[in-house]
This record gives structure tokens, sequence and C-alpha cells, in this order.
């Protein structure tokens, strides 16, 4: 049965990496949803968040491949219950409608969001929260005022363990690479 995975992948920063990631999901034939790329809390490690919706063989494979590119360290997939997660979203509406009633400042305070700026022509608004959430905000200020503008990031997730596996994967291995000299 499918269900929306999070793989992380924790590598190294070289060029043309991501290429090799994402052709791996293509030739399996697997939609990525979402792609963040950020630096990681380890120094010189870099943190790719990749969201699919699959099925747990095909998840396993895509792991198994995914560790074998040479400048990736160590892959993790999660289901949504086991991370943390929000993306951001941009709505760009015109100003006109924030002087004709109080309604838009409603729906952004209701909504969690905040105006990032006013200017004569347009208001820009944030919001963060899961998808649903930014879509629900979008499609309202959508169908009662126009959104001239819109974009939504990937996600970005963590784990709910405390422990950070990648850094236990690491000092492993370290260990290990000591013994053999």
């Amino acid at each position: 049965m499918k269900q929306e995975y999070i793989i992380t992948v924790f590598s190294e920063n070289h060029i043309g990496l991501l290429s090799r990631i994402t052709i791996i999901f293509t030739r399996r034939k697997i939609n990525i949803d979402s792609l963040t790329v950020s630096e990681s809390a380890i120094p010189g490690v870099f943190k790719f968040t990749i969201v699919i919706n699959e099925t747990s063989d095909r998840v396993q494979k895509v792991v198994g491949q995914l560790e074998k590119v040479v400048d990736v360290l160590k892959v993790f997939a999660n289901t949504n219950d086991e991370m943390i997660f929000q993306e951001l979203a941009l709505y760009k509406v015109s100003t006109e409608f924030l002087f004709e009633s109080n309604d838009v400042e409603k729906i952004v305070r209701n909504s969690g969001a905040r105006i990032l700026e006013i200017t004569r022509d347009y208001v820009v608004i944030e919001k963060t929260g899961h998808t649903s959430e930014t879509q629900q905000l979008f499609e309202e200020l959508n169908s009662t005022y126009g959104v001239t503008q819109f974009i939504r990031s990937g996600r970005v997730a963590i784990t709910r363990s405390t422990i950070e596996r990648l850094s236990v994967f690491l000092q492993e291995r370290d260990a290990m690479l000591e013994q053999v000299d």
C-alpha cells in the first residue's frame, strides 16, 4: 500500500550529485513530490529531504540504490509520523483589497500567517505549515481576492528521535576504520 515517505540523504557537497540522486527515482518511475537540499548540523555534510508516495518495498529498494552512490554517506526513510516537518508558502495579492476591508487581515490572522511586505500595488503574505494548510490559505485568498503569485517551498523535516542517526552512523564507521588501521 502506498503512503508518503520522507527520504533523507546525507552526502558531501559535490557537483552533479543532485542529478545522480534524481535519476535513481526517474529510472524506477517514482515521482518526487518535494525536494529540499541544505547544509546539515554536521560541517561539510548536506541533507537532501525527498518526499515520495510509494510502497514500503519500493522505498527500501530506492534507499539501497541511493546508498550505492559514491558521495552519499547514509540514507534514511521515514513515515510522516516519525518526522516533524513544515513548508513555507508566499502569496501575493493586490493591495486594493487590503484597504477595502479588514477581511484580508482577518484571514491572515486566523490562518497563522503574517504579512511580509505591503506596497502600493501588492501585499506579500507568508504562511508556514503542512501542504494542506498552505493550500487552504491559497484557496481562500484566491477565491475571494485573486492571488497574483504563489510559491510553496519543498518540505523541511527533522526526526522526532532525540538521537541524530547520522552522527551515530559516522561514529560507528569511524570506529570500524580505526580498528582496520
